[in-house]
């Protein structure tokens, strides 16, 4: 029932630019997890991935067709795929594409039996996404509620990582270096877990990175540490950079 009143939700804000404020303000936190999850880093209102995102969104909406499927779903394919097309263009993605291109083109020249096969293929992918999709976001709101407590003992919330989240290509770098210098470290891991805070000085002085990076970044990278090393395979796959840094 919440799924059909979000369809029709979406389908009023195509023609009323209030209606679509409104729906944004209400996902906006659902816009910025997919798009985290697709740009493997915690985004911000103040990052170009979520100017990219919301126009996605606004275009899902200028496109949903509500008799093929459930919006969200059609939605966070939309954001994905605007996603990849922006890293491609600034030179920073790698990884396979995930969405096939004919679920938003169609070729002019299709025969009928092309159009009805292509629409078929479309339902299906549709449903398979929705349901791909409202697995993911339960394992994701399941690992955020644990997290959560986590975090708490170490006296900050999962909210505050979005305004900690490195940006800058370098200190992304940086907090990847701390974070597995940590977790190869099961005697250092054990200290942040018993002392509940970051051991700047051992880090600094093995790592040699900057003091201020490590103050600053602090909150991200326990809770990095903490993601990677626990029970969090879906929240893991935002730090697929961190992963990376280390060839895991």
């Amino acid at each position: 029932q919440h799924m059909r009143e979000l369809d029709q939700l979406a389908v009023e804000a195509a023609n009323n630019e209030d209606a679509f404020e409104q729906l944004a303000r209400r996902y906006e936190s659902h816009i910025k997890a997919v798009a985290s999850s697709a740009s493997y880093k915690f985004i911000t209102v103040n990052d170009d991935e979520w100017s990219v995102s919301l126009e996605a969104f606004h275009t899902a909406v200028l496109t949903y067709d509500m008799s093929k499927g459930s919006f969200l779903p059609f939605a966070d394919l939309v954001i994905k795929r605007k996603l990849i097309d922006y890293s491609r263009s600034m030179g920073k993605y790698d990884r396979e594409e995930t969405v096939d291109p004919f679920l938003f083109e169609s070729d002019s020249h299709e025969t009928e039996d092309d159009e009805q096969n292509l629409k078929r293929e479309i339902s299906k992918k549709i449903a398979d996404s929705e349901r791909d999709g409202e697995r993911e976001s339960q394992n994701i709101a399941v690992e955020i509620a644990a997290l959560k407590d986590v975090l708490q003992s170490y006296g900050f919330s999962f909210m505050d990582l979005t305004e900690v989240s490195p940006r800058a290509e370098k200190t992304r770098k940086a907090c990847a270096i701390a974070v597995n210098y940590i977790l190869a470290s099961p005697l250092l891991k054990d200290e942040l877990r018993t002392a509940r805070q970051l051991p700047i000085k051992i880090i600094e002085k093995n790592t040699k990175l900057p003091r201020k990076i490590l103050e600053r970044h602090r909150k991200y990278i326990i809770a990095a540490v903490e993601i990677l090393s626990g029970e969090y395979p879906a929240l893991a796959e935002y730090l697929h950079f961190i992963r990376k840094e280390a060839d895991i």
